[in-house]
């Protein structure tokens, strides 16, 4: 790749801001043996420096050009009731910390104007993002509280059903949305939290497109035209995007990028059930993955995510797309994308195939302010 295309990119990003839909560092912190997240000192983590065992440190943000991101509050599975609740409020007050121990980095953020104005000011505007529509406990007044304590999106379900909506990756059990999921989406348009359709079956995107009166994203999916995964969006949802003014922010997941690790990943699945694991559980999945004896794993680089975002833009439009790295959500992205720096170098393989640098700037950030906007703009009528 000529030299020149990754300086124009680095260019581009900053002065467009960049936002990643989804960066799990939240919960990889909260993971690492030692690291005690309840301190209010920054968990004895120094994120201003070198963090190998991560793919996010505030050096490699900057490098990456990140402007904005979503700080995934996630909540495992494996958590339900009042104990999911207890979990999600502990990983927003985690994001709290970071931003407040770290305030010339990161910036919290509630508006997409806010957004914008950290950017100007060199900051890194942070949001919160709830993975997992558990972490609820069916109450619309926890929902209403996490979007008080900054969480501007919730992504429906994760790898299994709620009571109200079917995942990507479980059994089919209400069809998509029952008449309290399509309360849950209403009470998120009234708020002005975004509808985020990762990890949902795709009878429940259809559903919350039909529901929701303001856009809805996808925080961490790619094209299932392209790759068949259930975790990526049809084109006929992808379609409905220009209609609804949503973005799909495109992941860098190896599993959901590339055809061959699809076949790979199967292998994987059929082994752990012959073994009784559930490989829903993702540390369940890790654990059982790192001692595997199967076929070696396929090479993904960035040509695939390329394939992805090109896809996205051909069918939803270039004003419907976006990026969603899930950095510190997977065990390994693709190569020449590590980890977050390396923003640069997909853009500048997209300014090398002819993207124009408005439709990069379009990709990289603007298209997502613009829908937090009009989500915005929903709850304010509301």
């Amino acid at each position: 790749m000529a030299n020149g295309y990754f300086e124009r990119a680095r260019t581009l990003l900053k002065s467009s801001p960049l936002v990643d839909g989804h960066n799990d560092l939240p919960w990889a912190l909260r993971m690492v043996p030692g690291v005690d997240t309840s301190r209010s000192d920054g968990f004895g983590v120094d994120l201003t420096q070198p963090q190998p065992s991560f793919h996010t440190d505030l050096g490699r943000l900057r490098a990456g050009g990140v402007g904005m991101q979503f700080w995934s509050v996630y909540v495992p599975c494996r958590l339900t009731g009042d104990s999911a609740v207890t979990a999600v409020v502990q990983q927003c007050e985690l994001v709290h910390t970071l931003a407040g121990k770290y305030p010339e980095h990161l910036q919290i953020v509630s508006t997409a104007a806010e957004a914008r104005a950290a950017f100007a000011a060199g900051r890194i505007a942070s949001m919160l993002g709830a993975e997992g529509g558990h972490s609820i406990n069916s109450s619309l007044g926890v929902l209403r509280a996490l979007y008080r304590l900054g969480v501007r999106y919730m992504t429906l379900t994760h790898n299994e059903n709620v009571p109200w909506a079917d995942s990507a990756t479980d059994e089919p059990a209400v069809g998509g949305l029952t008449d309290f999921g399509r309360e849950v989406v209403a009470e998120m348009n009234s708020l002005g939290m975004l509808v985020d359709l990762s990890h949902v079956a795709a009878t429940t995107m259809r559903d919350a497109l039909d529901a929701s009166r303001a856009p809805v994203i996808f925080s961490h999916s790619s094209c299932r035209a392209v790759t068949d995964h259930p975790r990526n969006v049809p084109d006929d949802v992808l379609t409905r995007l220009a209609g609804n003014g949503g973005v799909c922010m495109v992941t860098f997941v190896p599993y959901f990028v590339s055809d061959s690790l699809v076949e790979w990943d199967k292998a994987i699945q059929d082994a752990m059930t012959a073994a009784g694991k559930d490989h829903r559980d993702v540390a369940e999945r890790h654990r059982f993955q790192t001692g595997w004896s199967g076929p070696p794993q396929p090479p993904v680089g960035i040509a695939e995510v390329v394939a992805h975002v090109e896809h996205a833009r051909e069918v939803a439009g270039v004003d419907h797309i976006g990026l969603g790295g899930d950095y510190d959500g997977v065990g390994f992205l693709p190569t020449g994308l590590e980890d977050v720096s390396g923003y640069p170098a997909l853009f500048a393989a997209l300014l090398e195939r002819g993207w124009s640098e408005e439709d990069c700037a379009k990709l990289a950030g603007e298209n997502v302010l613009r829908a937090l906007a009009a989500a915005e703009e929903v709850a304010a009528a509301s």
